[in-house]
């Protein structure tokens, strides 16, 4: 990461905080009352192709001890009425402004990735995090909707995970790519731009 685009990150963070503090507080006392503890999910992502951190969320589903993988219609059963609501609207990403903060992510770059899929295809992964992951890119921008279309049409965690494996990962990896290739500030702000107001694109 550049000095250039990590002082962009911290006067994002700094300029967001007072307005996202507060949403955090709120919905996590929503969470608190009407689902209990914990409030927050932690799951592990990476950064580098070795190098792991703790990716925070509001926590949308009930907890299951034996959870792993990506969403798919799976899980949907699982998910609180108000967890919905967050997912919606992204809400439930708001506590990643601490990740933003300390440096595990940054504004634009790719999702990052879990643990099992960086391990499973190195090849793809050793090229995608050579940029620093990010709060949104490219592949958030024109991949989400289709993902999470391939993804509900799944009926197990077998299922899930060999959707998101042929269909997903390659084509994302490709956006990626495009961003890795293209990266600048401008592409930046039109990213932002694009993510803040989809329905200017």
């Amino acid at each position: 990461m550049t000095p250039l685009k990590r002082a962009f990150d911290l006067w994002t963070a700094a300029m967001i905080t007072p307005f996202v503090v507060p949403m955090v507080i709120v919905f996590g006392l929503i969470i608190l009352i009407r689902d209990g503890r914990p409030v927050f999910y932690g799951g592990e992502r990476m950064k580098t192709p070795t190098q792991g951190f703790r990716l925070w969320k509001f926590r949308t589903m009930r907890v299951d001890p034996q959870d792993r993988g990506v969403s798919g219609a799976d899980k949907a059963g699982r998910i609180t009425p108000f967890g919905a609501w967050l997912r919606r609207r992204r809400f439930d990403e708001l506590p990643q402004l601490w990740n933003l903060w300390v440096g595990d992510i940054s504004v634009v770059g790719p999702r990052p990735p879990l643990r099992d899929y960086v391990e499973r295809f190195p090849e793809i992964y050793d090229q995608v995090l050579r940029n620093r992951p990010g709060l949104t890119g490219i592949g958030s921008i024109y991949f989400s909707k289709h993902e999470s279309w391939l993804l509900a049409r799944s009926t197990s965690p077998q299922e899930t995970d060999a959707i998101y494996c042929r269909a997903c990962i390659p084509r994302k990896a490709r956006l990626d790519m495009i961003y890795q290739r293209n990266q600048s500030f401008c592409l930046d702000l039109e990213v932002i731009r694009r993510t803040l107001f989809p329905s200017a694109r």
